[in-house]
């Protein structure tokens, strides 16, 4: 056991089994008797295909899968689920193999009815994360405070997580400095001169936090679900060791989460003042990997915020 009571991550990652076929991971998991009946696709999500499989011992599971050049979505997504599993703060589906079949990837997981919102809904979600945001974070880093010991995905663009002592340091090089390089081609020379001058001075906007934190690492309202029973999982996670300003920062910058969540959740953790001033500052991360992702719809937004800063600096 390492800090507060938690199994390290690498050790529940290693009871997932690789598969090489979908039919053999369905026999590990259900017996060598069940064969899926029916693929049922299920809708909302974009980075991969989804299925939930009937198979003929009346089990249902869940199916992600891609192409097998990008297996390695679902190793990420594996230790990401471990992760905040290991906390014990808030539910997450159980991950029972992953592999490649003859002709794409895939993720085979527990199938979550999603039910109607409990009362308590939005109180338990926010105080889960700020629970899961104090655990205690040693189990996930060799060496250094913020980081992942693996480089992950937020969507379909990689990111990047080597460990480092300062977050104002990894914010900077494994989270801005990535993405404005790919956003180069978008970016005329002012903007580029205004990129790297912000980067100089994230110290001016940024602070150490007291605590390290477990972050979900791509916290939209398309990445948590209510379960049978009404209550809070999360689903999709990116995760990484950061401050937890920056899970906050990202459930407004697409909107979609109840004011009762924030109640509950800094009920529970303290706001450090000066939040809602650094808020556009951790969202121009989400913003430029969409620029880079999706096209020149976010570049205005990543202009503005840029601009807001440098001038402040």
């Amino acid at each position: 056991m390492i800090g507060d009571g938690m199994d390290p991550i690498f050790d529940e990652m290693k009871k997932v089994p690789v598969c090489s076929s979908l039919s053999k991971a369905v026999s590990l998991v259900c017996g060598s008797e069940a064969v899926i009946v029916k693929k049922q696709p299920v809708h909302g999500g974009d980075a991969n295909e989804a299925y939930k499989l009937f198979l003929s011992d009346g089990t249902t599971l869940f199916l992600k899968a891609n192409t097998l050049s990008n297996i390695d979505f679902f190793r990420a997504e594996s230790e990401g689920i471990a992760a905040i599993r290991s906390t014990g703060k808030i539910r997450v589906p159980t991950i029972y193999a992953r592999g490649k079949d003859s002709s794409f990837s895939f993720l085979l997981m527990e199938y979550i009815d999603s039910g109607r919102e409990h009362p308590d809904f939005w109180e338990k979600l926010g105080f889960d994360l700020a629970s899961m945001h104090k655990a205690d974070t040693v189990q996930f880093l060799s060496k250094g405070k913020y980081g992942f010991e693996s480089n992950n995905y937020i969507g379909a663009g990689k990111q990047k997580n080597t460990p480092k002592d300062s977050w104002i340091e990894f914010f900077s090089e494994c989270r801005l400095r990535p993405q404005f390089m790919l956003a180069e081609k978008y970016f005329d020379s002012t903007i580029i001169k205004s990129a790297d001058r912000l980067l100089n001075n994230l110290d001016k906007f940024l602070f150490e936090p007291k605590r390290p934190s477990l972050l979900h690492g791509d916290l939209w309202s398309g990445n948590f679900m209510s379960d049978e029973s009404g209550l809070p999982v999360l689903i999709d996670p990116a995760v990484y060791i950061g401050c937890n300003e920056a899970d906050i920062a990202m459930t407004e910058l697409f909107g979609g989460f109840d004011r009762r969540f924030y109640d509950a959740y800094f009920d529970n953790i303290d706001m450090v003042p000066g939040y809602e001033e650094r808020r556009e500052l951790y969202n121009l991360y989400h913003l430029l990997n969409h620029l880079n992702l999706f096209g020149s719809a976010y570049l205005s937004a990543v202009y503005r915020i840029i601009k807001k800063y440098v001038t402040t600096s």
